[in-house]
């Protein structure tokens, strides 16, 4: 269905995400890529695409839906977030003619990932909550050749659409981005709480495995009160078997003077979330083999290690049973 309201005027109301753009006929929206073309909210970017790649779904980062399996992941152009720290923001802000992208249509990605025997498709690198349609007629048609999908998104969207859009994910990577409305608004020119309720809906009430992640900008988000605060917020409200990661922020856009996130920033948030309970902690972008391994939640051994997207051991049976005491690990095996 289309997600968007008539207006008086023939202005039209995009629905999509929480910044409910009204638009004059020939506007586009903060992400550039919705556009009101007179009866209808058309999305520009309608198969086109930045490129296709074949990633490790660790890279996603995914690390218990069908470890080591490979992801082929596209995205395009715009965001409905206005992150000053994007690490992607080549793409995700440039305004300018998708055409000069490649086309690529949902029969050929789907046709892409099984020549390329991808067990997933990843819509990713720029959020696909913006280009919706693309995405779901992408997952639509994964699904009908049995072929995973898995978005990896800001979360800021619509409850609406949410319903939709989850209904065709079977994994996504939630950007928890920081955990104050302060930072959301400075950083992310966005609302924290359609964030919180997007991941509530999308872990308590869809089957779609879901994973955190919290990139830590020193001096931003990382203080011990924020991350006790996420962290309880995840035990009391998601549970304790909800994966997290926090990874290390680099220097981009508009923090190109901030300095990167040290590793000992990474290891002190990820011991207050084992200490508040969490089964499933992870740091990521700085290479941590201890904290990059996953453990059984019963007997606390080791039943994936890494090293960064490499796999050193793998301790997990057939239906993903720890080896050693045969309590399951949460997630896809």
């Amino acid at each position: 269905m289309k997600y968007q309201t008539i207006l008086q005027n023939s202005k039209i109301k995009c629905d999509i995400c929480p910044r409910n753009c009204n638009l004059n006929v020939g506007d586009t929206g903060f992400c550039g890529v919705r556009k009101n073309t007179g009866k209808e909210i058309t999305l520009e970017t309608y198969g086109y695409n930045t490129g296709l790649a074949i990633d490790p779904i660790e890279k996603k980062p995914l690390y218990q839906f069908y470890p080591t399996t490979p992801i082929l992941s596209f995205g395009t152009i715009g965001c409905c977030m206005g992150c000053q720290f994007c690490q992607n923001w080549e793409t995700t802000k440039l305004k300018t003619d998708p055409k000069k992208f490649n086309k690529t249509s949902p029969e050929e990605i789907v046709e892409t990932a099984k020549k390329y025997n991808c067990k997933s498709v990843a819509f990713t690198y720029n959020d696909p909550i913006i280009f919706f349609e693309y995405a779901i007629d992408t997952a639509k048609l994964c699904h009908q050749e049995g072929i995973k999908t898995v978005a990896v998104t800001s979360g800021f969207m619509n409850p609406e659409p949410a319903k939709e859009f989850y209904a065709h994910m079977d994994a996504a990577n939630i950007d928890l981005k920081a955990f104050t409305q302060d930072f959301y608004g400075k950083n992310c020119l966005a609302k924290l709480r359609p964030v919180l309720e997007t991941i509530k809906y999308a872990v308590n009430e869809t089957d779609c495995h879901v994973e955190l992640t919290t990139m830590l900008i020193e001096g931003e988000n990382d203080s011990d009160k924020e991350i006790q605060s996420e962290c309880n917020w995840i035990m009391n409200v998601l549970g304790a078997d909800v994966p997290l990661h926090f990874s290390a922020f680099f220097p981009r856009y508009k923090f190109q003077n901030r300095k990167p996130t040290e590793l000992s920033t990474l290891l002190r948030a990820y011991n207050i979330a084992k200490s508040c309970g969490l089964h499933y902690v992870y740091t990521g972008n700085l290479t941590n083999i201890e904290t990059s391994s996953t453990y059984c939640k019963h007997c606390g051994k080791p039943v994936i290690v890494r090293n960064g997207y490499q796999l050193l051991e793998y301790n997990l049976d057939g239906q993903g049973r720890c080896n050693f005491c045969h309590t399951q690990c949460d997630g896809r095996f």
